[in-house]
């Protein structure tokens, strides 16, 4: 079996890129397991590598080492193969994904000799408007949020957290925080605005919401909660029980559903985010894909636990 590393440079710290190589080919020499790196050059490079080496037929164990998006690209390059099988280093600032796996992922999936003899298992994926997500779809200001973030990254001293909070600062203080929308869930129409739109195959995105504890990435089910028109003084006063999956405890504003497809629609625009791509459009449909992927762990680790 191949084990093939799909490196992102632009994650992570200066000169991540350089001792990951190092532990990659000192751990898999050692090991006598056959092994290649590639570093991308530009976005996408990562899914046009992976779905060739998927597309040969032959086992391999594919490897996004990066961020939320770099695990996407692999994902979507993998997806439907049954001899190849993913998995995420954590090198990038974001791995919402793999918060699924408790407190200890980082650590964990950073031990490249155990993640390369760990098991596998094959989880569901979320198909909005073809594009593939394997963790969190969000429509809303939190989409907007996330979408807005390069633009600060430009910004001197604005790399990072400081970028994030001041998307969030903007969108959330000095926007409007709902857009008009028809929400449909199965025989369910919400029709009006809505401030948040979420979709969830995963727990964890945002780099802290976990809006449903109990999701699970294997259930054949995708949840959704949507939070309606609100007040910023209701927004700041629910956004921590929306954060950790308290969604039972204020039904007269979150609304959660189970199913297989969801859509949502606007007059204008909207702005969606699968696993940290950006796709705007005006019209989404959100479906549990027939494709499934094989995504491997290191041993003794559970993410069926709610809540991580």
């Amino acid at each position: 079996m191949k084990h093939l590393f799909l490196i992102n440079p632009a994650a992570g710290k200066r000169g991540s890129t350089d001792a990951l190589c190092r532990q990659i080919t000192e751990t898999f020499t050692g090991l006598g397991l056959e092994h290649e790196l590639f570093l991308a050059t530009a976005p996408g490079d990562c899914e046009v590598r992976a779905r060739a080496a998927a597309a040969s037929g032959e086992p391999v164990r594919l490897y996004a080492c990066g961020g939320d998006g770099t695990l996407n690209e692999v994902v979507n390059a993998a997806a439907g193969f049954d001899n190849a099988a993913v998995t995420n280093v954590p090198k990038g600032t974001g791995n919402d994904f793999l918060k699924l796996f408790g407190p200890t992922y980082r650590s964990a999936f950073s031990d490249l000799a155990a993640l390369a003899a760990g098991p596998q298992a094959a989880f569901d994926l979320m198909d909005c408007n073809g594009r593939l997500g394997i963790d969190v779809c969000c429509a809303g200001v939190d989409a907007r949020i996330a979408a807005d973030v390069h633009k600060y990254k430009a910004i001197p001293f604005l790399g990072g957290m400081a970028a994030y909070s001041a998307s969030l600062v903007v969108n959330v203080l000095f926007k409007e925080l709902s857009r008009p929308t028809v929400v449909r869930a199965g025989d369910t129409v919400l029709e009006g605005e809505s401030t948040i739109i979420c979709i969830c195959n995963g727990r964890h995105y945002g780099g802290g919401f976990m809006p449903v504890g109990d999701a699970q990435p294997d259930d054949g089910v995708l949840d959704m909660v949507v939070v309606p028109k609100v007040s910023r003084f209701t927004f700041f006063r629910l956004v921590g029980a929306y954060a950790r999956g308290r969604y039972r405890e204020h039904p007269e504003v979150l609304s959660h559903f189970h199913g297989t497809s969801f859509s949502f629609s606007s007059p204008e625009a909207l702005t969606a985010v699968v696993d940290g791509e950006i796709l705007r459009a005006r019209d989404f449909t959100v479906s549990l894909s027939p494709k499934k992927v094989w995504f491997f762990y290191p041993a003794g680790l559970d993410y069926r636990t709610p809540g991580g």
